[in-house]
């Protein structure tokens, strides 16, 4: 197909006034508004042939992907005979590929071929389509056009985004720290006794045995064992609240990053752990996880965690949840609330987990109504903002110093933070043994 280019188009504006001044001055010489016209066509059409004809074009799609995670296709195109002044390329891409659906993009010479890469960052997760390319290479003149269509069928599965389990700063935690490589025993903490040592200068004198010390007449001091086997439940909620983007990306997806690094420190460490989430009715629940061998298998489930625009019903989740639960368990329960009514139904069902299990709350601090609260009230509508914004705080700051005297550990950090924050609460949980 051949196709005249902007250049061309502005072309023939340029030219429309001047046959229109020669054939006004001159209407016996009319003939030369049509002759320009021909003239502009004929180098439009002669423009389009030295372009050249295309022999191939390739597209490479990343079939698997990370939301959140930058990525890139690529475009790679050969010619035939002729020259070539601009290649462009367009794909049309699912929407939670890149925005508005569509990626444009210039192709670039290189020797013999034109190469080109479009980046993009996946804002949800899911399977997505690049379903057509169009290819558009211009002559020398850059005035006529050749474009090429084709059509496409590349899935792109959009993957939770685990970069925190690679992050070096986490490996190296997990290489020096407690929870090392090799699965070992681990002395020093927790509740379940191990082995009677020498008491050492600086060691805790409450842990002294006082019984075995007097009977071999030397300072005997316990050791203790750091919990394994324990039970972790990472319950998300998928409602709509939880859909809701922050900083370009639902909290829901911020929500599954930070659960699996924090499940990857768990099955590490010796733990066990299962995923569970729920909306209306609880949506996904997987059997628990014993070895970080099979870490893939929290992964695929939490891509199975789909956005759901309706509130959560907490007391059937919560409910089927701690009927399937068998021993003491640590709950980590991931959600929001907009309104006190949602949050009291929130704070009952939660309430009644606490006298078997152990319950981490975690919820993503918001940051835009934190600045819009103590914002400068500039005018009646900013202040009104500002007052609105700040009743809104102080009703979370309610809900979480409730859930806090109900016997929950609260972690609320910004999204950026979530992840540590989350670690260093379950490490805490178990160092004091509380979990079995």
């Amino acid at each position: 197909m051949i196709v005249p280019t902007l250049r061309a188009a502005i072309l023939i504006a340029l030219v429309a006034p001047v046959a229109l001044v020669v054939a006004a001055a001159a209407p016996g010489a009319w003939i030369i508004a049509p002759a320009l016209g021909g003239a502009v066509l004929v180098l439009v059409l002669a423009d389009a042939l030295m372009a050249g004809r295309l022999r191939d074009i390739a597209l490479t799609v990343p079939r698997d992907v990370e939301v959140g995670a930058k990525t890139e296709l690529l475009a790679h195109a050969q010619f035939g005979a002729g020259q070539r002044s601009r290649v462009d390329a367009a794909v049309a891409l699912d929407p939670r590929l890149a925005p508005g659906g569509r990626a444009t993009f210039s192709l670039l010479h290189a020797e013999l071929d034109w190469h080109g890469t479009f980046a993009f960052t996946p804002s949800r997760r899911g399977t997505g389509l690049a379903s057509r390319l169009w290819l558009r290479w211009a002559g020398p003149l850059g005035l006529g056009a050749r474009q090429h269509t084709r059509a496409l069928d590349r899935a792109v599965r959009v993957w939770p985004n685990i970069g925190e389990v690679r992050s070096p700063a986490l490996q190296a935690f997990l290489k020096d720290a407690q929870f090392g490589l090799i699965a070992r025993r681990i002395r020093g903490e927790g509740t379940q006794f191990e082995a009677l040592t020498e008491y050492q200068p600086g060691m805790d004198r409450r842990r002294i045995d006082w019984k075995s010390s007097a009977r071999h007449v030397h300072l005997y001091a316990k050791e203790f064992e750091t919990e394994r086997n324990n039970q972790i439940v990472f319950a998300f909620d998928c409602g709509q609240t939880m859909c809701e983007p922050l900083a370009g990306m639902p909290r829901i997806d911020r929500a599954v990053s930070a659960a699996l690094a924090t499940a990857y420190v768990a099955l590490k460490g010796g733990d066990r752990v299962a995923l569970f989430g729920f909306a209306a009715r609880p949506v996904v629940s997987t059997p628990f996880v014993m070895d970080s061998r099979d870490f893939h298998r929290l992964q695929s489930a939490a891509a199975g965690l789909d956005y759901h625009a309706q509130e959560p019903n907490f007391t059937l989740a919560l409910a089927t949840l701690a009927g399937r639960l068998q021993r003491r368990s640590l709950i980590v329960v991931f959600s929001d609330f907009t309104d006190p009514t949602s949050a009291e139904l929130m704070i009952e069902s939660i309430g009644r987990l606490v006298s078997r299990h152990v319950v981490l709350f975690v919820t993503m601090a918001d940051e835009e109504l934190e600045d819009i609260a103590v914002a400068d009230p500039a005018d009646m509508q900013a202040l009104a903002m500002s007052v609105t914004a700040d009743s809104l705080l102080r009703q979370r700051a309610l809900v979480t110093r409730r859930l806090k005297q109900l016997g929950v550990d609260v972690v609320e950090a910004p999204y950026s933070q979530i992840g540590t924050r989350l670690i260093d609460a379950y490490l805490a949980i178990k160092r004091a043994g509380v979990i079995g």
